[in-house]
């Protein structure tokens, strides 16, 4: 049986727990304890001690229960079998996570459906050395920070898709324009996570997004970029999307052969449609009804009146100057007759 003198930790910078790895212990044993660690003390599977920082002698007067679990037969120095987890409780801040695969996820301000990847870094203390060995560790070796995001990664990814998506919803923001409240988002997340890894005996410390993001190669977050950059022109030139389209249309209008009609049309369309075509609109339609307005009227022909000589409308039968009748009659039969005709047509009289 092999005589332990004195423990001490042997595990890595990174590691949150360490076990010690011989179990042949006895009352003679020493354990040293750094200034950030704990000791937790196990026999036949239950937590007897937890030894904090300084040098302990495992004995019945520094433990009192080992007397009830040990037999003391050579002197008050037995060997017996228990495990030593060394458990280092400085802060470490340097824990990484992340969401992968993306998440998909709404964007509220413009409906589309984008994945989105968050990822970022938190910071870890153990706050309850009990409940951290008996809930989280188990019956591990060791615990380091690959373990605690291995473990928690379920816990953080459907806690940051649900906050992110609520967040979006809240604020009417688009996923596009998130990365201008990574603060407040980080905070939340914090403040949710903070009770829910406390259950195994972790403090969460100064949790961090460090970015959300939307893959620059995903269609519907190029096509949504393409039409915020078309967009982003168009203010800047002063015009509206249906603007264009009026303008796109006209273009296409001219380039065909025979669309003079089609293109008065469209301007007139556009100039009753919105204040930039309204020049070309209403002096389109002003065009158009001079040129409907000339089509209807009637050719005018006048002559002058045979009495005071006055021009007068050719269809009128009387002037309207003298009252002397236009129109040649039969003198025998009344007759309206043609001019220059020699006989009436109706009695035959000679005119």
């Amino acid at each position: 049986m092999a005589i332990v003198e004195v423990v001490k930790y042997n595990g890595k910078p990174t590691d949150m727990t360490w076990k010690y790895p011989n179990e042949e212990l006895g009352t003679w044993t020493q354990v040293v304890v750094n200034e950030t660690q704990e000791v937790v003390f196990v026999k036949n599977g239950k937590i007897l001690d937890i030894l904090g920082p300084g040098k302990h002698t495992l004995s019945t007067e520094n433990i009192p229960i080992l007397s009830k679990l040990i037999n003391l037969p050579f002197g008050g120095k037995s060997p017996f079998k228990a495990e030593l987890w060394y458990i280092n409780k400085a802060c470490n801040l340097d824990v990484k996570w992340g969401t992968a695969p993306a998440i998909q996820i709404e964007d509220p301000k413009y409906h589309v459906f984008i994945p989105v990847t968050a990822h970022g870094q938190f910071g870890v203390q153990v706050g309850d050395s009990r409940t951290f060995i008996t809930r989280l560790v188990g019956t591990l070796t060791s615990f380091n920070n690959d373990d605690m995001v291995k473990y928690f990664r379920g816990l953080l990814v459907s806690t940051v898709k649900d906050l992110i998506s609520e967040y979006f919803v809240s604020k009417k923001i688009s996923i596009l324009e998130v990365n201008a409240y990574i603060s407040d988002i980080s905070e939340e997340l914090e403040t949710k996570l903070k009770p829910k890894v406390e259950e195994f005996g972790i403090n969460l410390v100064n949790f961090y997004v460090s970015a959300i993001e939307a893959p620059e190669d995903d269609p519907a977050v190029k096509k949504l970029k393409d039409a915020l950059a078309k967009k982003a022109e168009m203010d800047i030139i002063g015009y509206d999307y249906t603007t264009q389209r009026s303008f796109d249309t006209l273009e296409s209008a001219a380039k065909n052969e025979g669309s003079g009609a089609n293109l008065m049309n469209a301007g007139i369309g556009l100039g009753m449609g919105f204040g930039v075509g309204g020049k070309i609109g209403n002096e389109m339609g002003e065009i158009s009804s001079k040129m409907n307005t000339n089509s209807n009227k009637k050719e005018k022909h006048t002559v002058k009146c045979k009495k005071c000589g006055s021009e007068v409308d050719a269809n009128l039968k009387f002037c309207p100057e003298c009252g002397a009748s236009q129109v040649n009659v039969c003198p025998k039969c009344n007759h309206e007759v043609p001019e220059g005709t020699k006989f009436c047509p109706e009695c035959g009289e000679k005119l």
